[in-house]
């Protein structure tokens, strides 16, 4: 092994014999692309171009109606203020290789686009003085404008250029869709500066989707004797937080929306099934069941929702087991998390945990129905007159507890494990059994108490609920039967007009209802589902 120790007499010779390496790099095309000049090309670049027929026609969002709503409601919370909420700019997942863009979820939400719609631009809501004395606001879209074949950019700017990147809505287009006013972003710095001062108006900025619009915000604000990015740390996160809240109760519309999510993530999963069967022949099954739940996603709505948990044996007590490239075994259960995002950016959010071959073993079969009679308790306690949000993983955890000990697993009562001091059974159940949804899967998430956990459960509330048991197979306290064996049940939930806590989901949840779900699918029903869903929508 070379040694790193250096003496002086090392260190000289190590700098002589790196003083011949560069110390600029060399001048040289990216990657030896294609350079585009000569008079030639110059002459007819710009010539000869009729209308584009690819080019699409805008209609109002759906949602515009509702994001106007949502921004009244966040101006409510901060009124007098200006609030700068971002769309978010590209990822680079390699060198000049980005990842898929997708609009940030406050953006999204307030302005009703969905989508990529728009990479690089911002919402500002400016405060603005009603006649009533009221702190009122004025919306305005910031956004690079569409590089079309008028400008020399259309062909070298490979992140807005036409040729690149296909036509994008114009600003009158943004109007179209949103009713907003629309300004190019060249003109965002001065109107980030009126009236902004300690005297006069403040900023907050929904920090984190676009670091050049986080730097010039920061810079104005320090400009304008409004602090730093450091002392407007806390300040910025109280509407990060505000704008959390502001999605807690879904607009009927939104419910609708993701009700939508949660059908199409349903035939996701019957697509699953069907390839089940082959899914047991390959190398890396529970990769191809990943891959076939994704490509209904991308077939049916923008992508998923999150990162899919392919887990089959073992690695079914693994919470966040992503890698899913292993091999379905006969005998063992397959557990799927996943869910679609639409267009709208709306999303779903289910588990299912299967067996491999198509039935449950009696230990399989014990395990599961303990998990779904927690979700059934939970359901329940729901519908509890005054049931508050954390009334339903309270009432999965004393089914846990109970199921535990008519196992033989907990080492105590289940009355005492279910003391202050108590809490065993979180050695088989050791996460939070369910989470707001909407354009975040987790959507919410930074709310306060009083809003999520501690909530009264309200009609417009729409939430997973996702009880489990995890037993490792090194689990020396588990009968050995049971150890190895992972199993979760997530469904969606809404609560209804008349306040009624009901299932969205509407698939298999029995053991006997996820076999007769296996059995009455296979491959030749895979590509058929896809025909039928396109009749469906035709009708």
């Amino acid at each position: 092994m070379a040694d790193t120790q250096y003496d002086k007499a090392t260190l000289a010779k190590l700098n002589a014999i790196a003083a011949g390496n560069d110390a600029a790099p060399q001048a040289g095309r990216r990657g030896g692309g294609l350079k585009l000049s000569g008079k030639g090309f110059e002459d007819i670049i710009f010539k000869h171009w009729g209308p584009n027929p690819t080019k699409k026609t805008y209609e109002r969002s759906p949602f515009a109606d509702d994001a106007a709503k949502h921004r009244a409601e966040l101006v409510s919370k901060l009124p007098g203020e200006r609030l700068v909420i971002p769309a978010g700019t590209v990822r680079h997942r390699t060198w000049d290789i980005d990842f898929l863009f997708r609009t940030g979820t406050a953006y999204a939400h307030l302005t009703g686009l969905g989508r990529d719609l728009e990479a690089d631009s911002a919402l500002v809501l400016d405060p603005v003085l009603n006649d009533d004395g009221t702190a009122g606001y004025h919306a305005t879209i910031y956004l690079e404008p569409a590089i079309d074949r008028s400008n020399p950019r259309f062909f070298s700017d490979s992140k807005h250029g036409e040729f690149w990147v296909g036509p994008r809505p114009l600003p009158e287009d943004f109007h179209i869709m949103t009713g907003l006013d629309i300004k190019d972003r060249t003109e965002l710095e001065d109107a980030l500066r009126a009236g902004a001062g300690p005297d006069g108006i403040h900023i907050r900025l929904l920090r984190g989707y676009d670091p050049s619009i986080d730097a010039l915000v920061n810079k104005v604000r320090e400009e304008s004797g409004l602090g730093d990015a450091d002392a407007n740390r806390a300040y910025d996160a109280v509407l990060e937080q505000a704008e959390d809240e502001c999605r807690i109760i879904k607009t009927p519309r939104e419910v609708a929306e993701i009700r939508k999510a949660v059908e199409a993530t349903q035939r996701g999963f019957d697509r699953v099934a069907d390839i089940l069967p082959i899914a047991r022949q390959v190398k890396r099954g529970e990769r191809l069941l990943e891959a076939t739940f994704t490509h209904s996603c991308r077939y049916e709505g923008n992508y998923i929702s999150f990162e899919t948990n392919a887990a089959s044996g073992p690695r079914a007590t693994i919470l966040d087991y992503h890698a899913n490239d292993h091999a379905l075994k006969d005998g063992e259960l397959f557990l799927l998390d996943a869910g679609i995002e639409l267009d709208s950016l709306y999303s779903a959010d289910i588990t299912r945990t299967f067996p491999v071959n198509g039935k449950f073993t009696k230990e399989q079969r014990e395990i599961y129905q303990a998990v779904l009679d927690s979700a059934d308790a939970a359901i329940a306690a729901a519908n509890k007159p005054g049931a508050v949000y954390h009334d339903m993983m309270d009432a999965v955890m004393v089914s846990i507890a109970h199921s535990l000990e008519k196992l033989g697993i907990l080492p105590v009562s289940a009355e005492e494990a279910l003391r202050p001091d108590g809490h065993q059974y979180n050695r088989w159940l050791y996460h939070g059994t369910g989470h707001h949804l909407g354009l975040d899967c987790h959507d919410a998430y930074r709310a306060r108490n009083e809003f999520y956990p501690d909530a009264p459960l309200k009609p417009g509330m729409v939430f997973t609920l996702e009880p489990g048991l995890y037993f490792d197979a090194a689990d020396e306290m588990v009968p050995e039967r049971y150890r190895g064996i992972g199993a979760r049940i997530e469904d969606d939930l809404v609560v209804d007009e008349d306040g009624v806590t009901k299932l969205l989901t509407t698939f298999a949840r029995t053991p006997d209802e996820i076999e007769a779900w296996l059995a009455a699918h296979g491959p030749e029903d895979y590509l058929q589902s896809f025909l039928d869903h396109e009749a469906a929508c035709a009708e």
